[in-house]
């Protein structure tokens, strides 16, 4: 799911704030995921990623099931997610996937916090990018992207640390800068998943060579 883009864009603006709303409440995911353990949350995510997968899946290979999806839901897809412009699966697909290959392979403290910058920060960079994107930066404007890394920074100091260590927040804001510039590359990946997926895959990382005392699992 493209979010942020220049001024030439395929939806109002107001659209944009209708489906950023929606993708705000995918926050449950990481809240959620923090008072319950990891194999509750995948007896949670696996199905239902299974029933929105396939439903969408479904509406690409069905014309009339695509043609009624259109209809009274594609006012919120993007052009390219549409049954009638291509066959991509839509964005709420690629969050809830996402979702479950962090928490499957990911310690709890850093799919919180992937997962958390993606769902905040890629909104934050959708709506300033397109309201006020002047200046081109990769893929993207440099407004949204750097939308992205401000409210990614937030989202660092608010999330669930270790040991609360200074390193862990240096390490935290090294991998909000590096969700800025995934989100602005000009990858085929849906940033749904290749967001979260680098950031974790960064922190844990970054875990392992500058604090390889600490146990990244004792969040639970």
């Amino acid at each position: 799911m493209r979010t942020q883009e220049l001024p030439s864009v395929d939806q109002s603006y107001g659209v944009e704030v209708m489906r950023k709303g929606i993708h705000l409440g995918s926050l449950a995911i990481p809240i959620v995921y923090f008072f319950i353990d990891k194999n509750t949350a995948l007896l949670i995510l696996v199905p239902l990623t299974a029933i929105v997968g396939l439903a969408d899946f479904i509406r690409l290979i069905h014309v009339p099931s695509g043609r009624v999806y259109d209809r009274y839901l594609g006012f919120l897809l993007r052009s390219h997610e549409r049954f009638d412009q291509g066959k991509k699966l839509n964005g709420a697909t690629f969050v809830l996937l996402s979702a479950t290959i962090c928490v499957l392979v990911f310690p709890k403290v850093i799919v919180i916090t992937a997962f958390a910058i993606l769902i905040v920060s890629d909104s934050a960079a959708a709506l300033v990018g397109r309201r006020f994107g002047r200046h081109p930066f990769l893929a993207k404007s440099l407004e949204g992207s750097t939308a992205f890394f401000i409210s990614a920074l937030f989202v660092v100091a608010a999330a669930p640390k270790i040991q609360h260590l200074p390193i862990e927040y240096l390490i935290g804001f090294a991998a909000a800068l590096l969700g800025a510039l995934v989100e602005a590359s000009p990858i085929a990946i849906d940033d749904n998943l290749s967001i979260p997926v680098c950031i974790g895959a960064a922190m844990w990382l970054m875990y392992a060579l500058f604090l390889p005392g600490v146990n990244v699992y004792s969040l639970g």
